[in-house]
């Protein structure tokens, strides 16, 4: 006897909203109690609070601050703990991160209906995404970025990701968040790198969807690198609309295809991250990528010459370093690697997003390795004589 096949198919919906705020743990900022009590009204909802040591450090009376708000909405808020862990990319590199994202959530029972509040830079919170994500089948993620790069571009989305065997990202999720607030009192402390970083996601986006916004980023260079805070906000709101629009409207919200615009100039990025044991910033590392592959692209004919100064100028006069860490032709055969490592991680064909024009994203299924490596030469030789 053959029994027929069993099919079936089904869809879930999923929603989410990025706010914008500031003093969002101020007692008369209603916005994160709000938040909360629109989740679940009748009882206070447990919440354990994930916190980058960086930030705690530059701001050393947030965790009290955390506490009183707490207690003040205790009818819809329970503050079970507060883990403090390493920042930055290391943050993504180590099991025991993980096991004490983990242990947290376990230790204070923490259920599919109470909340991981992570507060922090772009790699924490990809970090503890990934526990939440994998605790009880997923608990709710609640994610409050504190830099330029997590608040426009790695927070807004819906990947939660660590890294292993020797690969960034290697292993993750798709896991989109309750919800995310931008705070941006948290901006005022970054160092001037942070502050910097981050714009390169802008300049990645603006390039491959919208010209009139790269322009802005041109007009406003200066501004930027002065840390005026209107300009800024501007840039990270654009930028995470365009983000969120992409993931909604972009016909491929988890990557299950080969085509990744939102990753230009990240095939580069990821591998010179690695090349320098992640001491550069991710943003920095994406300027440079971004920075290659523009160069790649004038090479065979893309884009004309003045296309690739106008972003080479524009990215140095925001701050950008874009000579790249490679010198030696052994050097610039592991940066070479990065390729076919982003085909692996694409899962088969290889798909590089280039541009053919500002605003005028170009996609490619293969790398001539000659002239990449003569971009590579051209990049450098012309960051050695500036």
């Amino acid at each position: 006897m053959q029994l027929q096949s069993i099919k079936q198919s089904f869809k879930v919906q999923y929603d989410y909203q990025l706010y914008f705020t500031s003093g969002l743990f101020t007692i008369e900022n209603p916005l994160f109690a709000q938040l909360i009590a629109d989740y679940r009204e009748f009882e206070p909802v447990k919440l354990f609070f994930v916190i980058d040591d960086g930030v705690k450090d530059h701001h050393p009376n947030l965790i009290s601050q955390i506490k009183t708000y707490c207690n003040y909405n205790s009818d819809n808020l329970k503050h079970t703990d507060t883990l403090i862990i390493s920042g930055g990319e290391q943050a993504k590199n180590s099991d025991a991160t993980i096991e004490l994202v983990l242990k947290g959530i376990n230790e204070n029972k923490i259920c599919r209906h109470s909340f991981v509040i992570v507060i922090g830079g772009g790699a924490v919170i990809d970090m503890v995404g990934y526990a939440a994500a994998i605790a009880h089948r997923g608990v709710k993620l609640l994610r409050i970025p504190t830099t330029v790069l997590s608040q426009n571009d790695s927070a807004v989305g819906v990947k939660n990701s660590v890294n292993a065997f020797k690969k960034k990202n290697f292993l993750g999720t798709f896991a989109p968040p309750y919800a995310i607030i931008n705070d941006s009192d948290f901006l005022e402390t970054l160092e001037q790198r942070d502050w910097i970083s981050g714009i390169a996601e802008a300049i990645k986006v603006a390039l491959i969807k919208d010209k009139g916004f790269f322009e802005y980023i041109a007009d406003h260079a200066n501004a930027l690198k002065k840390r005026e805070m209107v300009p800024m906000q501007y840039v990270i709101y654009k930028c995470a609309e365009m983000h969120m629009h992409h993931i909604a409207q972009g016909g491929d919200p988890f990557e299950s295809g080969s085509s990744r615009p939102l990753d230009f100039g990240h095939w580069a990025a990821h591998k010179m991250e690695f090349m320098t044991n992640y001491t550069m910033r991710h943003g920095e590392a994406v300027a440079k990528g971004i920075a290659l592959d523009v160069t790649y692209a004038h090479l065979i004919g893309l884009i004309p010459e003045s296309d690739l100064n106008h972003v080479l100028e524009v990215m140095t006069a925001i701050g950008f370093d874009l000579a790249l860490p490679v010198s030696t032709p052994k050097e610039i055969e592991v940066l070479m690697n990065g390729i076919e490592e982003f085909r692996e991680h694409l899962g088969g064909q290889l798909t590089i997003t280039l541009i053919s024009g500002l605003g005028i994203k170009h996609d490619v299924h293969e790398i001539d390795m000659q002239v990449m490596k003569q971009a590579v030469e051209k990049l450098n030789h012309h960051f050695a004589l500036n």
